[in-house]
């Protein structure tokens, strides 16, 4: 279990750097909200990985799940959805000034 999502979390960061480092505006918007999701189940998993165990510590039960990762990661999530959209309307407005989603390094004009 442990493999596995460690496996989907190096996945998810190499794939939301690849994505950011592309020079189009819409792939850095997909490539960050891929990075903001390889954190939030880093984050749900450092609240251990275990089935049908209560979130409080009882008399007898000798595991249990830690809650506050898991009230992290929903604050996360309300978090990266509102960045999500403030940075695609960013990108939008950019879009419709430019008519292109190409990301300028250079300051130069198309061919100079």
């Amino acid at each position: 279990m442990e493999l596995l999502v460690a496996s989907a979390i190096g996945v998810l960061t190499a794939a939301g750097i690849y994505m950011i480092l592309r020079l189009r505006s819409f792939p850095v918007v997909v490539g960050m909200s891929l990075l903001s999701y390889a954190v939030n189940v880093f984050l749900f998993a450092t609240g251990r990985l275990v089935i049908n165990q209560p979130p409080i510590l009882r008399d007898g039960v000798t595991s249990y799940t830690d809650p506050i990762p898991q009230a992290l990661v929903l604050t996360a999530i309300v978090i990266s959805f509102g960045m999500t959209a403030v940075v695609v309307m960013l990108a939008l407005g950019a879009f419709i000034e430019a008519s292109n989603d190409r990301i300028d390094l250079d300051g130069e004009e198309d061919g100079q």
